[in-house]
């Protein structure tokens, strides 16, 4: 399901998402209220791009 994007400022807090481990484990922002997060996002040398 496709939603409409918008765009955070600095300081908003991030809506919900789940995303899926490099092991298909499904976590999701919420699993980590309270805490510090951070998102790494970069791409696989299997993968084209």
């Amino acid at each position: 399901m496709m939603t409409e994007a918008k765009t955070l400022d600095v300081g908003d807090s991030a809506p919900d998402f789940t995303l899926k481990t490099i092991g298909l484990k499904e976590v999701s922002l919420h699993d980590y209220k309270g805490k510090n997060v951070v998102l790494l996002f970069y791409p696989l040398d299997w993968t084209p791009g």
